[in-house]
């Protein structure tokens, strides 16, 4: 998603934003009124990232969204570690929509979950939280108790005199830990200290197994309708006239309403709006509406690659190196665009009254919402409140810069005017359709060997849609001409090759497009580290010592492809049709390295068997969630590999659900190990990093067991 940017972790910019408001121990930022609600009368007042309660139960403020990744659990222990609570006294819940507050401090002044920056962003944020609450907790015991700080010590959320044996728990001492004052300095554990931080323990979004979790989908408020839109069958069409007779003609339906985006149906029910809206006729305006076809595009990408886009790098002189080489290999990959293909639709309720707006929302990139909503129905930004709740996965689709469904969402409220809230949902069908998609791309690399196999020359050109182009990310990361988007992973290529240039063409039609699950190195990643293997091949060298060799000062590459390497056995016999093949990718600040094993059958099908994979991502917060990462993004990953593509007909999508966007099957997963690099560096994300990796280790298992070379992908091998 968003890329990361500096952050001050300073101990300063900790105390800067902390206060204690209210009766209750507070540390962090005060926490805004639009949950109140949830609070028991007798709580003390609710404020920010930790929160006591009377009942002794520590609230833990989240600021980023649970999608499934794991972030309830993960700022839950940064918090409880440095407090000595105890795990079964800590509660998470989602923080409101305040950027001066809650910001993502990789986005500056912006509130959001992307870009696997959430644990990374606050890992000393958070723990500093914490460190604080222990601090003045400890401060109240030793002055109720009348003995010095040093004689407390805290054990599972107890507070203890080791002199007299005096306990209290975290509860009881709330209201005194309140009038302290707030340290100006703490010290945070070393990690031999930890009690949480790098062991597994339980996850704290638990709900999700037992139907507790609530969902946007769960919301059900007095006088609710469900509204449901029809989009335009091609992207750039606009609604010419539309009769609401038929719809309006189904039972239950109570209204219909034009939208910029297409004509909303409205009913007390989902099904009924659905078919209200199948019912609806509307007439397009497709005079500006794409008309372009998936292999139209493709061959202008074609055409685009054989001219020198925009610069995005350039090391040394290419050309002449290229020149003197004495070997030259070139190579062309066609990535198609993908769906994010989420397990919980887009839905959104927005409810208009005379305080601004209130929303409830799988929410992910909340200021950016906001701000969406406020422009929508006229009120400041602070005016709508968003309750941000559990999102069955995102992928990308929910960070949306133009806030799609949330806007359309805020607009059928305002065009009904009655101040009644509004579910918006999406079908399946609507997604795939009418929703955001990662681009296609088209790659041409060049290389030149030596006449001892060193690589002295690479040009990599990549020709793609602009995810940020019209965004409010475009100033921030849109430099001279380049998305930062479209060429990760191929401008930062760690191997050591003096000459090397990068450039880019960036396209421009009607559909539209948005970040995907590791963005610009589902890509790049596949295109590099399967060219790398074709280079190992025309060097005579084995494809991990080649690359260990041009990894030489990059230790934490060469440390998990070391690691995937001897743990998946790698050059040891392997039976005839089988395959096994290597990549390695840094991603988000993140390291894996992945040894794939295949299976070839004569027909010309593959199974992929084994994936040995290892992962560097700084201090190891949760080895189970990071296992379970790693696991869900080879899965992940496997599915663009093996089967799924979006493909256009005259401007239209073609696919509508999972029966032809296929995604890979439960048989069709296969064994998985994860190994993980113990590190005490600041920790980075993981629910990203793992797929890039997966289908270059699998094409080049493949190679490694027919070999023939893979281009395009998802992968099909000759017949």
């Amino acid at each position: 998603m968003v890329k990361a940017m500096k952050f001050d972790q300073s101990r300063r910019y900790f105390l800067k934003s902390t206060a204690v408001v209210g009766a209750g121990l507070t540390v962090g930022v005060y926490y805004p009124d639009v949950l109140a609600g949830q609070v028991e009368a007798n709580a003390f007042e609710p404020n920010a990232f930790v929160r006591v309660s009377p009942d002794n139960i520590v609230t833990v403020m989240i600021k980023h969204l649970e999608m499934g990744q794991g972030t309830y659990t993960g700022l839950a222990t940064l918090v409880a570690d440095e407090m000595d609570a105890s795990w079964d006294q800590i509660v998470c819940e989602g923080a409101p929509a305040d950027a001066s507050k809650y910001n993502n401090l990789f986005f500056g002044p912006f509130q959001g979950t992307g870009g696997s920056t959430g644990l990374a962003n606050s890992f000393e944020q958070l723990r500093n939280a914490g460190a604080a609450a222990k601090s003045m907790l400890v401060s109240a015991a030793a002055e109720t108790w009348q003995v010095p700080v040093e004689e407390i010590s805290v054990e599972s959320g107890m507070l203890k005199h080791n002199g007299s044996g005096k306990t209290a728990t975290f509860g009881e001492m709330a209201d005194a830990a309140s009038k302290q004052p707030v340290p100006q300095n703490v010290t945070l554990k070393s990690p031999e200290e930890f009690i949480y931080i790098g062991k597994t323990i339980p996850r704290k979004d638990i709900g999700k197994t037992d139907g507790t979790a609530v969902y946007t989908q769960d919301i059900n408020l007095p006088n609710m309708l469900t509204a449901l839109v029809a989009h335009a069958p091609r992207f750039g069409a606009t609604v010419k006239s539309f009769s609401e007779q038929s719809a309006k003609a189904i039972p239950g339906v109570e209204h219909v309403l034009q939208i910029p985006t297409g004509v909303a149906v409205l009913a007390k029910d989902y099904w009924t709006a659905k078919k209200g809206r199948d019912a609806l006729q509307v007439e397009w305006d497709e005079d500006s509406a794409e008309t372009a076809g998936s292999a139209q595009l493709m061959q202008q990408y074609r055409e685009l690659a054989n001219q020198p886009g925009t610069p995005a790098r350039n090391d040394g002189d290419t050309q002449a190196s290229m020149a003197q080489a004495a070997q030259v290999l070139e190579a062309s990959y066609e990535f198609p665009y993908l769906a994010h293909a989420t397990m919980e639709p887009m839905n959104c309720v927005v409810q208009i009254n005379e305080d601004g707006v209130e929303v409830w929302n799988g929410a992910q990139l909340q200021t950016g919402d906001q701000y969406a909503v406020s422009a929508v129905v006229g009120v400041n930004p602070e005016q709508v409140k968003i309750n941000t709740l559990f999102a069955g996965s995102s992928f990308g689709r929910r960070a949306n810069s133009h806030s799609d469904y949330v806007v359309e969402a805020a607009q059928v409220a305002k065009a009904l005017g009655t101040g009644q809230p509004v579910k918006m949902v999406w079908s399946r069908e609507d997604d795939m359709k009418a929703g955001y998609f990662r681009p296609m791309y088209f790659h041409k690399i060049k290389a030149g060997l030596d006449d001892k196999g060193k690589v002295i020359a690479w040009q990599h050109r990549v020709v793609g849609q602009s995810i940020l182009k019209g965004t409010a990310f475009e100033e921030m990361m849109v430099q001279n001409g380049i998305d930062a988007t479209s060429v990760e992973g191929a401008t930062n290529l760690p191997y050591a090759i003096p000459n090397l240039s990068v450039d880019l063409h960036t396209t421009v039609n009607q559909v539209p497009v948005l970040w995907w699950r590791a963005v610009g190195s589902t890509h790049t990643g596949f295109s590099t580290e399967t060219f790398i293997d074709e280079l190992a091949v025309a060097a005579n060298k084995d494809p991990v010592e080649f690359r260990m060799e041009l990894l030489e000062g990059h230790p934490r590459h060469q440390g998990v492809l070391k690691l995937a390497a001897e743990k998946a056995g790698w050059g040891s016999s392997i039976p005839e049709g089988k395959g096994r093949g290597v990549a390695v990718h840094e991603s988000f600040g993140s390291f894996v390295a992945q040894v794939a094993e295949v299976t070839v059958t004569e027909a010309g099908k593959y199974t992929v068997d084994k994936v040995v994979c290892a992962v560097d991502c700084g201090v190891p917060v949760n080895p189970d969630i990071i296992k379970a990462q790693m696991e869900g993004g080879i899965g992940f990953g496997l599915s663009p590999t093996m089967v799924s593509e979006i493909t256009l007909e005259n401007g239209a999508v073609s696919q509508s659900n999972f029966h032809d966007y296929q995604v890979i099957r439960l048989n069709q997963m296969p064994e998985i190990e994860v190994h993980i690099v113990p590190s005490t560096e600041i920790p980075t994300g993981v629910g990203e990093p793992g797929v890039p990796v997966i289908a270059p280790a699998v094409a080049n298992a493949i190679f490694n067991a027919t070999g023939e070379r893979l281009y395009k992908l998802p992968l099909q091998l000759s017949a």
